[in-house]
C-alpha cells in the first residue's frame, strides 16, 4: 500500500495561531495557498492513508479524502454564534456512515489545533432512546457488557467521556457499571499537548492503533442505536 502522509509541519500550527490573531476574509485569502499546502493537504493525506484500515472496522464508513466527506470546514457557521468570526481556529476528520442524522450515529473523529490533538470515537449527541437501550443492555445483560468493555478498563490511551446524572438511575448496579450506566452522552477520548508524534507519521500509526482498540465500543454503541 503506497503512503503519502508524513506529519504535520509547524507551520500547520503557525498557521492556526496567525488565523486566530488575524481571523478575518482579507488575511485568509491572501493565505490561502498556505492553507492549503499546511493544513489541508496532509489532513487529505491522513484520510487516504487511514481509509482501509477504517474500512475493515467499518465497511459503510466514508472514506473520501475531501471537505464535507472526512474533513471539516474552515467557514464557520455564525448564524446563531455571538462569535461571528468567520473562520474555525482548529480542523477535524470524522469517519462515520452516510446518516442523515450522523450528529446521533457513534463516528471516529481527530481533531488538531495550535494548542494540541485529539481523537477517538462516540457520539456528537447521543439520543435519549440510544442511551435508553445502552442502560437496557446492561442491566440485562451485564457479563456481555463487561466482556466487551474488558479490554477498555486495561488500557490507559482513551477515557470515557460524556454528561453525567447527578444520580445513579439504578442504584443496585456496581460501580463499574454505574460509569457506563450514568451516562447522558458517551464517547472515548485521547487528548494530547503539541509533541513529536504529530509532526512524523507516527500520528497516523496512533490512529489506525487506536481506532482499532475502539472497535468493539464502537460495534456496541451500533448495537444499542438499533
Amino acid at each position: 500500500m503506497t503512503t503519502t502522509f508524513s506529519g504535520f509541519s509547524p507551520e500547520s500550527l503557525g498557521f492556526f495561531e496567525s488565523l486566530a490573531a488575524n481571523n478575518n476574509k482579507l488575511w485568509f485569502e491572501a493565505h490561502r495557498d498556505e492553507f492549503e499546502q499546511c493544513l489541508m493537504e496532509p489532513l487529505k493525506n491522513l484520510v487516504g492513508d487511514l481509509a482501509g484500515p477504517m474500512l475493515a472496522i467499518d465497511s459503510q464508513l466514508v472514506t473520501i479524502p475531501a471537505v464535507d466527506k472526512t474533513i471539516s470546514r474552515i467557514y464557520r457557521d455564525t448564524r446563531f454564534s455571538r462569535n461571528k468570526s468567520p473562520y474555525k481556529t482548529c480542523l477535524w476528520i470524522t469517519f462515520k456512515r452516510r446518516s442523515p442524522d450522523w450528529k446521533t450515529a457513534p463516528c471516529f473523529f481527530f481533531e488538531i489545533s495550535a494548542d494540541g490533538y485529539r481523537y477517538g470515537m462516540g457520539f456528537y449527541s447521543a439520543s435519549r432512546e440510544t442511551m435508553d437501550n445502552l442502560r437496557r443492555f446492561i442491566e440485562a445483560k451485564p457479563a456481555e457488557f463487561k466482556k466487551i468493555v474488558a479490554a477498555f478498563g486495561k488500557q490507559d490511551t482513551f477515557t470515557l467521556e460524556g454528561d453525567r446524572y447527578k444520580r445513579p438511575l439504578n442504584a443496585a448496579l456496581p460501580d463499574d457499571l454505574q460509569q457506563w450506566h450514568c451516562r447522558k452522552n458517551i464517547y472515548f477520548i485521547c487528548q494530547r499537548p503539541l509533541d513529536g508524534r504529530l509532526f512524523t507519521r507516527g500520528i497516523c500509526d496512533d490512529l489506525r492503533e487506536g481506532f482499532g482498540m475502539l472497535k468493539p465500543l464502537y460495534e456496541l454503541l451500533w448495537r444499542v442505536r438499533g
